[in-house]
């Protein structure tokens, strides 16, 4: 029996990954599936770039809105639900196309990452919060580079919650996450895999990133970031640390003013599209499309499959 098929785009963050992944979507008769560990809360629409509801009308959208910003998820989970999405998806004669720029959640599915070999550890990940509150987030995050050097250098170290979770792994199991992963990416392939990486030079990427901050604020950010507040949604929530909430926050504390959190915004993002180039170049199944040679990235990407589907 063949493999069901699975189309997968991926990319830097303001790469246009969202339209190029509907237009690909309505010429190969697809639904999308996103990958992004941000669209995933309700109520978290404008800094987490979600597709509009009509472009969500016009295409079935899925893990987007599964949760609210105050509830706990993890990869494992992720990828439990997007396996469902993908096997219902092809059951009804449809292309599944994954389109996000969370690559741990990308590749949860396609090596078909095991998280059920090490359970939590909750004195460790006490100690290890207290360690950050009092030496700082860079302390917990040498400890990894002694234990996991590889997965230290692609965690920043402000990504707290999985720098704890890589310690945390290495600490029950005596093997870094790394290499639990490359094992996992040894498994039998499960999809017919064509896998898409959207990228342009970093000049144009970050004006884009400036024009994508600054459309975000006019659209309301702000508001956006204030109403979950006053909804009594805590600033220290996993939710409300992503990147275009976080940098908001202190504004509407009082302790910076807007102009200055636009501005930590505009550097965030450019810091983490540079971690996504970093994350999805590694992996040698992207096929890399350069938008700012390619006027329609969408019809490139139908070009290359015409025939599979």
């Amino acid at each position: 029996m063949p493999l069901p098929p699975l189309c997968v785009i991926v990319g830097p963050t303001a790469t246009g990954k969202t339209a190029t992944s509907i237009n690909v979507a309505k010429q190969v008769n697809g639904e999308i599936i996103s990958a992004d560990s941000m669209q995933i809360y309700r109520r978290m629409d404008i800094g987490a770039a979600k597709p509009s509801l009509e472009e969500r009308q016009e295409i079935p959208h899925y893990m987007i809105d599964i949760i609210d910003p105050d509830e706990q998820y993890s990869v494992a989970l992720f990828r439990k639900e997007a396996e469902k999405q993908i096997l219902d998806i092809v059951s009804r004669s449809k292309i599944p196309v994954m389109v996000g720029g969370t690559g741990l959640y990308v590749r949860s599915v396609i090596d078909q990452y095991s998280f059920t070999q090490t359970g939590v550890d909750t004195e460790l990940r006490t100690r290890l919060h207290k360690l950050a509150e009092s030496d700082g987030v860079l302390a917990v995050h040498r400890l990894l580079e002694k234990v996991d050097s590889c997965t230290a250098a692609r965690l920043h170290p402000n990504n707290i919650k999985r720098v704890i979770r890589a310690i945390e792994v290495y600490h029950n199991t005596g093997t870094p996450i790394s290499k639990l992963h490359a094992r996992d990416g040894q498994k039998t392939e499960k999809y017919r895999l064509f896998m898409f990486g959207l990228i342009m030079n970093r000049g144009d990427l970050y004006k884009r990133i400036e024009k994508r901050v600054e459309k975000m604020v006019a659209d309301g950010l702000t508001n956006e970031v204030s109403k979950l507040l006053k909804d009594g949604y805590s600033s220290e929530l996993t939710s409300m640390q992503g990147l275009g909430y976080k940098e908001i926050i202190p504004y509407l504390k009082g302790t910076t003013t807007l102009e200055n959190a636009i501005l930590t915004l505009k550097r965030n993002t450019r810091r983490y599209a540079k971690r996504q180039i970093t994350w999805f170049r590694h992996d040698p199944r992207v096929n890399w499309i350069d938008t700012g040679c390619v006027s329609d990235p969408a019809a490139e990407i139908i070009k290359r499959l015409e025939g599979v589907y």
